[in-house]
């Protein structure tokens, strides 16, 4: 019942002009930081591990924006999902190398967990003629994971596999000229992952961007998304030269090298609130 009627206020949302949108996020960003004690700890835990030398007022008022933006994104979901196609292409501001995603050259997306990644995804989609895949878990609730799959599916022709489809299937579609929009910078367990470097603390890291570009052939290029005022602007980046080589955990190093470039210029807009440090290596104490 809570699922059909929040899908109904989205819908809702869909129709309303951009600064109430964003007025009613910040309220809820705010309320969120508050109450989501959990999530804000997390957030707060990340924010000093990675920015040190930020006081802690500093960081306490980083997270709190980030709980901002997350909130804010998440509403924004309104207008990408139900708003007209003509409002959610004035809003999305496809900028940067978009060449580098024309023609039928087999490409691997690296797409950061900044809160604007439906934005970017739905940018893509709406405005590119081609199709592109990506890869979806599928949520508990059914009536809400039917509601992001019709959403993440509404422009285009896009391809959302699970995990049943395997890597042999999603390495097809890339070798036939489908574009992957891959999001590899999360804690996804240890069994698939490596300890590499992020700002200077050893993260469980899947390898998966370098492999997937290795075995589709493809070229890596980074599609970073950003939220302004007048919606969001989604820049892609030159491909990534000699990426991968011949070596995963130097490869996935320079992902999260290069990632750390691009958080350091918008830091209140990626994930803090996921447990990006909940795996350790051997040894290590836990930090959450």
């Amino acid at each position: 019942m809570l699922s059909r009627f929040g899908i109904l206020v989205m819908h809702l949302l869909g129709r309303l002009p951009l600064a109430w949108v964003r007025a009613l996020g910040y309220g809820l960003g705010w309320t969120l930081y508050f109450l989501a004690l959990p999530r804000r700890r997390v957030a707060q835990t990340n924010l000093r591990l990675c920015f040190p030398d930020q006081t802690a007022t500093q960081i306490r008022l980083l997270a709190r924006r980030t709980f901002v933006h997350f909130a804010q994104a998440w509403l924004d979901r309104g207008w990408l999902w139900h708003g007209t196609p003509e409002v959610t292409r004035r809003r999305l501001t496809l900028m940067g190398a978009v060449s580098e995603l024309h023609g039928s050259e087999p490409v691997v997306i690296f797409a950061p967990h900044f809160v604007g990644l439906d934005a970017g995804w739905t940018a893509l989609t709406q405005q590119l003629p081609r199709q592109f895949t990506t890869i979806y878990t599928n949520q508990a609730n059914k009536i809400l994971d039917a509601w992001i799959l019709a959403g993440r599916r509404r422009f285009g022709s896009a391809r959302l596999f699970g995990r049943v489809d395997g890597v042999k299937t999603i390495v097809a579609a890339l070798r036939s000229g489908d574009p992957l929009y891959l999001l590899p910078d999360m804690n996804f367990g240890v069994e698939d992952s490596i300890f590499v470097p992020f700002y200077g603390i050893s993260a469980a890291t899947v390898p998966s961007l370098a492999r997937f570009a290795k075995l589709g052939r493809a070229k890596v290029v980074p599609v970073v998304t950003r939220m302004t005022h007048q919606g969001y602007e989604v820049e892609v980046m030159p491909a990534w030269p000699g990426f991968p080589s011949d070596d995963a955990l130097a490869d996935t190093a320079l992902m999260n090298q290069r990632l750390q470039s691009y958080i350091d210029s918008m830091p209140d807009q990626y994930f803090w609130v996921h447990k990006r440090f909940k795996d350790r290596p051997p040894g290590i104490p836990a930090v959450y």
